[in-house]
């Protein structure tokens, strides 16, 4: 039992689907022309360029900022203070000391 609602949606169906053709089922063709267009040449030219600049103006801006190639040492905010005694020539050995040597321990023993 089909309503003829249905069977006038049926009818409908059947029209529209008989109006599509092999050529509606095709793919489109690909776009032709060139790849790069020059809106995307010169966006990737304008970001190398800027990236130069700012590479330049870092270096211009170190080097006027920084002055001399070699700056003077800065003193010490105060001077250092001695914490022990500077050995005199009559305490300081004349001949190096030499190392020494100990006999090797067994493994285990304290």
């Amino acid at each position: 039992m089909t309503s003829p609602v249905e069977e006038r949606l049926r009818a409908a169906l059947a029209a529209r689907a008989a109006l599509v053709t092999s050529r509606d089922l095709r793919r489109d063709a690909p776009p032709r022309g060139r790849r790069w267009g020059t809106h995307r040449v010169a966006s990737v030219a304008f970001a190398v360029l800027g990236t130069a600049a700012a590479a330049a103006a870092v270096c211009v801006l170190a080097l006027l900022r920084g002055g001399p190639v070699a700056p003077e040492p800065v003193p010490p905010a105060r001077p250092p203070a001695l914490t022990g005694t500077l050995p005199t020539p009559a305490t300081t050995p004349s001949s190096p000391v030499a190392p020494s040597v100990s006999e090797p321990r067994p493994v285990g023993s304290p």
